[in-house]
């Protein structure tokens, strides 16, 4: 679904004088910029407040289910029952280390399948493989620590840990007695923040643009209609991507976009060997056949460059989107804008903050609610 709204305009800057030369109308502009630059100051440090005094607590629901796997059961298994609870992870536990090891996702299970596909292993087997030997044999790009966030830790330290460990989801926990309340991500975060900042209109009337949040023009990858599933998702693996917009491939206008959980091509296999001969068709048939429940990508969403981080806020509090494709006047994709992009800006430094080393240990970190690691 396209996103309709009507941007509000971009403060244009007046012609600038030469070196040598002085203008009545410097001082004024050299004012208006300043202003500006408080008030996004001035934004950027309520919402960053909001985050030190917010704990992981806030954002959870007040009911939910979590759904927590052994690691001896059959991965196959272990996927429907992620479709038919409507999630897109599971915490795994290791009941020989009587401790969690990692997270089941969907993409985990699609890349498991490409992998077969690629050694051309015998597939039926996967039926009666347990979580553990899969990830361990057959999925190379699976995390194997167990990141999670004290329920008392602050929101800005969730997010400095998503963000620095490149996570899409984080566990919440309590960690007394090890039990996961829930798991957050990015767009559970941005929920939160625009549902207590939507209405402060003055601080956030820059475009998103303007104030480098997302990845534009020579950044951006995208492929085309006629490019195989498998084609495609070794094009995201290989940059660490979720998603990527989709081209036709005669106009190059945006169609669509495919993320790497859409579970279109599973949803229409009949067995696994199936599923794994669909990972041939192109990307077009797949968009014409999109589920919409919670393990398949958002819709898609455009805004343009000159859209405010307020229209934004106020667009996803009805959509709820994971991501933003931003088009032209000609339908052409100059970047993109994420949940992940919104949240960032905000954390200390701006829309820059950099990605942390990933650690090399085995054990469970968890951040605690002093922002130590828990060991």
């Amino acid at each position: 679904m396209d996103l309709i709204m009507n941007p509000s305009g971009v403060v244009g800057g007046s012609p600038t004088t030469g070196p040598n030369t002085t203008s009545s109308s410097d001082q004024p502009q050299t004012t208006m910029l300043h202003e500006r630059e408080v008030v996004r100051s001035a934004g950027r440090d309520a919402i960053s407040h909001f985050l030190d005094s917010h704990n992981c607590y806030s954002v959870l629901r007040a009911s939910g289910k979590v759904v927590v796997f052994d690691t001896r059961i059959p991965i196959q298994l272990a996927f429907y029952a992620l479709v038919e609870h409507d999630m897109q992870a599971a915490p795994l536990w290791d009941q020989s280390l009587c401790q969690f090891v990692g997270l089941l996702t969907v993409t985990d299970f699609i890349d498991v399948l490409r992998y077969y596909k690629q050694t051309s292993t015998d597939v039926t087997a996967l039926a009666s493989r347990t979580i553990a030997h899969v990830l361990a044999d057959d999925c190379p790009s699976h995390k194997k620590i167990f990141w999670s966030a004290n329920a008392n830790a602050s929101l800005k330290q969730a997010c400095a840990l998503l963000h620095n460990q490149n996570l899409d989801f984080l566990p919440v926990m309590l960690p007394e007695d090890m039990r996961v309340l829930s798991t957050i991500t990015y767009t559970t975060i941005l929920e939160h923040l625009v549902t207590h900042f939507r209405e402060q209109r003055r601080l956030f009337d820059d475009t998103v643009y303007d104030l480098g949040i997302g990845t534009y023009h020579d950044k951006i990858l995208t492929c085309h209609s006629h490019q195989t599933l498998n084609e495609v998702l070794e094009l995201m693996a290989q940059n660490h991507l979720s998603a990527i917009p989709v081209l036709d491939s005669t106009t190059k206008k945006l169609i669509g976009v495919y993320s790497r959980s859409d579970i279109t091509f599973l949803a229409t296999a009949s067995d696994a060997e199936d599923a794994i001969a669909n990972l041939d068709l192109e990307i077009h048939v797949l968009l014409a056949q999109q589920r919409t429940d919670v393990t398949t990508p958002d819709a898609l969403h455009t805004c343009t460059t000159h859209h405010t981080l307020q229209s934004i806020f106020e667009y996803f509090a009805q959509w709820k989107f994971n991501r933003l494709v931003v088009v032209d006047e000609q339908e052409q994709v100059v970047g993109i804008v994420s949940a992940r992009d919104l949240v960032a800006y905000f954390l200390k430094g701006g829309g820059h903050v950099q990605k942390g080393t990933k650690h090399n240990i085995s054990n469970n970190p968890c951040l605690d609610g002093d922002g130590s690691d828990m060991q």
